[in-house]
């Protein structure tokens, strides 16, 4: 049997917490998809020291659930004439897959990077390979740029309200 759909409502993004950040830490994707996304415990390490990390927990209801992070180089200073901003980090934890925790979320990540209005477009790239997120980031409508990153393919996604 297939697990229940999320209601969209029933997912938040929330700043990660002295309380929560353990919790964030031990979520982890499939044994199959490690090697498509850092563990989180490396990709707040990097955010601590990177003044374009922008990060937020997704939580289920009140249950912590996965974790996202952007690079936002309009938190940099001085900011840059055209800042872009890129998700640098995104996952949701194995056990809540495929119930849509992951859509709605991005769905948030890109309400929240149009509000800010410093960029015209929202990039992100992943490592090819069988089960690489390709096909959700392409639904999400994330196109190719016909740019790699290192061993990465770069989509992209228009902000532009249609």
């Amino acid at each position: 049997m297939a697990p229940a759909r999320v209601q969209p409502e029933d997912v938040t993004l929330r700043a990660i917490t002295e309380d929560t950040v353990v919790a964030i830490i031990k979520l982890s994707v499939a044994e199959h998809q490690k090697d498509f996304v850092a563990p989180n415990a490396v990709s707040l390490a990097q955010a601590l020291f990177s003044n374009a990390a922008w990060y937020r927990a997704i939580y289920l209801g009140e249950e912590p659930v996965g974790f996202v992070m952007l690079y936002d180089e309009s938190l940099l200073t001085p900011k840059p004439e055209s800042p872009g901003v890129g998700v640098w980090r995104f996952m949701v934890d194995e056990r809540h897959q495929g119930r849509g925790v992951g859509r709605e979320a991005l769905r948030q990540v890109i309400a929240h990077v149009r509000a800010k209005g410093v960029t015209t477009s929202l990039e992100l790239s992943y490592v090819p390979g069988p089960g690489c997120p390709e096909p959700f980031y392409r639904s999400m409508g994330f196109e190719p740029t016909g740019r790699m990153e290192d061993d990465e393919v770069v989509l992209e996604l228009p902000l532009a309200e249609s």
